[in-house]
């Protein structure tokens, strides 16, 4: 979702994150970063604790399972979210909004392992709720319309996520809508941050 995002944002709202100056190529190597950072590391690793036996399902259907990959994960997005932040100066000082939103993504991954230690929330509604909130929440601090068509369709993706969680078993409509309302918070509040 992460990458999604920032897809999103660096190509289709430049001047939100105040990266509209940056070449397209430039664009393009924050955008490879962010997703090795986000989506490959993270994956790689919960496939090899899948190939090691530590998780019996890459679905991790159990409360347990989820324990160890969630808290890795929320390193890993530390650890993006501190380079980003700290160790690409030049970076951080012209396009902040970056590092405040990424900020704004791991709390909501460390927040997930937090709560999963006792209810099974659901991660793909905070995902899909991330988005939507900072989407949201970036189109109604600027006021332009560069984003509402985005914003029309995350709301349709957040459904259609929502319902698919609830016909494949795999939560409740009370972990659904938890998590929802998880990312929708997080994200909002990292966008007060921003402008």
């Amino acid at each position: 979702m992460p990458t999604w995002l920032f897809a999103l944002l660096l190509y289709g709202a430049p001047a939100r994150l105040n990266v509209d100056t940056y070449s397209l190529g430039a664009r393009f190597s924050v955008l490879v970063l962010l997703f090795l950072g986000t989506f490959a590391l993270p994956s790689l690793l919960i496939f090899y604790l899948y190939r090691i036996g530590y998780l019996r399902d890459m679905t991790m259907p159990d409360r347990a399972d989820r324990r160890l990959p969630f808290l890795l994960t929320g390193f890993i997005y530390t650890g993006v979210t501190y380079f980003f932040a700290f160790r690409m100066s030049l970076f951080s000082a012209t396009s902040p909004g970056v590092s405040v939103l990424l900020a704004g993504i791991t709390l909501s991954i460390l927040l997930v392992g937090m709560i999963n230690q006792y209810w099974k929330i659901s991660a793909h509604s905070v995902g899909v709720g991330g988005v939507l909130g900072a989407v949201a929440g970036l189109l109604a601090k600027s006021g332009d319309t560069d984003l509402f068509l985005p914003l029309v369709g995350l709301i349709a993706i957040s459904g259609l996520v929502g319902s698919a969680r609830l016909q494949l078993n795999a939560h409740t409509l009370a972990q659904v809508g938890a998590g929802l309302g998880l990312g929708l918070l997080v994200s909002l509040a990292s966008v007060s941050w921003l402008l």
